[in-house]
């Protein structure tokens, strides 16, 4: 048996791969905002959702689901901690004593941030890849 063709003035339309069309679509650097600045809110941000005085959603529009998701659970256990302590949230104060930042590929920024507070000092490891056409943190560490 061989193949119908379509009827005549209509197309035939062919197999469409979502992913091509709904999936993050990758922004290459080149065409997003210098990530310096972005690095060091997210440093500063993260520090207080730990400590209490941020909402997390406030720095959603800038995370990857997973970070997302594992900075929820930190900041639960963090509280749990606090109030197993019978301690309150309180704002950390924490100035920026350094940053580093590497271009790795075409669409990714790796970058360490030193905060450097009263009694310690963090440091802040921010994986951003373009995506969508905007950063996004797709890995955080803080040490």
């Amino acid at each position: 048996m061989s193949a119908v063709p379509p009827p005549p003035g209509r197309r035939h339309l062919s197999a469409v791969r979502n992913d091509e069309y709904f999936e993050r679509q990758a922004t290459p650097a080149s065409d997003l905002p210098d990530p310096t600045m972005l690095i060091e809110n997210l440093a500063a941000g993260v520090v207080e959702v730990l400590g209490g005085v941020r909402d997390l959603e406030q720095l959603g529009r800038w995370l990857s689901e997973g970070v997302y998701r594992h900075l929820l659970r930190r900041s639960i256990i963090a509280a749990r901690g606090r109030a197993a302590r019978g301690q309150a949230p309180a704002r950390p104060f924490a100035a920026i004593g350094g940053i580093r930042i590497t271009y790795p590929a075409g669409n990714v920024v790796e970058a360490a941030v030193l905060l450097h507070g009263p009694n310690r000092t963090r440091a802040v490891a921010i994986r951003l890849e373009g995506m969508d056409s905007r950063w996004r943190a797709t890995a955080l560490a803080v040490l």
